[in-house]
């Protein structure tokens, strides 16, 4: 293991710790991979940690990515955020970092209904191993609905588009669908996709583990819509304050 892997690995650790160290969590702002409808309260903090790999450890082409993510609740039902994505690949020596700035806004929202709408976009922005990368844009549209009942399920659903794709991204646009079910009052089953032959395309199913009033821990397993060795394993740790 080299010292680069070595030291974002310790770095994420340590970064859990600080986490685990502290002692509300409000329902995170993505599913697993797709947007939710939530938005971060205003004055508030959400940060997580994912962490994705391909798990073939040894095997050329093997991939482990880490992305440390911040959102603040900006007032008005509006959360602005920054993610900032490190990829090791195997056998390669530039590893790519890519920043993602992101803004949503919660414009509808009903909670005896149990309803909500929102819209947002993301930016993916390279700072290394730019050539061939083009910056990229993804916008969307998702509504939510949660049936009645101490366990009933939320379902959401909406389309979202690219824009400044590349030819790498043979498809621009495509359906959001998520679907949570609460199994007991800390697990959560989530399951979530995005359609399209693009870095976005995977069906992804996890359990959500609440550890504490504030945070939660969600792991699982993303399908790549086309092409198996882009499947990978997932472990998100959030945390709000």
């Amino acid at each position: 293991m080299n010292i680069w892997k070595k030291g974002l690995i310790l770095s994420a650790v340590a970064f859990l710790g600080c986490l685990l160290g502290s002692s509300t969590l409000n329902a995170q702002t993505t599913l697993m991979n797709v947007p939710s409808t939530d938005v971060v309260a205003a004055k508030k903090v959400y940060v997580e940690m994912d962490f994705l790999t391909n798990y073939a450890w040894q095997r050329q082409g093997s991939f482990q990515n880490y992305i440390p993510r911040a959102v603040v609740g900006v007032g008005r039902n509006v959360e602005a955020g920054v993610n900032v994505s490190f990829t090791h690949i195997s056998g390669e020596s530039a590893q790519p970092i890519e920043v993602q700035p992101n803004l949503k806004w919660n414009f509808y929202s009903n909670e005896s209904k149990g309803t909500a709408a929102s819209v947002g976009c993301v930016l993916y922005t390279p700072l290394n191993h730019r050539t061939g990368t083009n910056t990229l844009g993804q916008c969307y549209a998702v509504a939510s609905k949660r049936l009645s009942g101490k366990y009933g399920p939320r379902f959401t659903g909406g389309g979202y588009g690219l824009i400044g794709a590349g030819s790498a991204e043979k498809t621009k646009g495509g359906a959001i669908v998520g679907y949570e079910q609460p199994l007991t009052e800390k697990i959560l089953l989530i399951l979530d996709w995005f359609s399209g032959d693009n870095r976005f395309g995977y069906v992804s199913s996890g359990l959500s583990f609440t550890t504490s009033q504030r945070s939660a821990l969600t792991t699982g397993y993303s399908f790549a819509n086309h092409g198996r060795g882009k499947n990978s394993l997932f472990a998100y740790y959030g945390l709000q304050f």
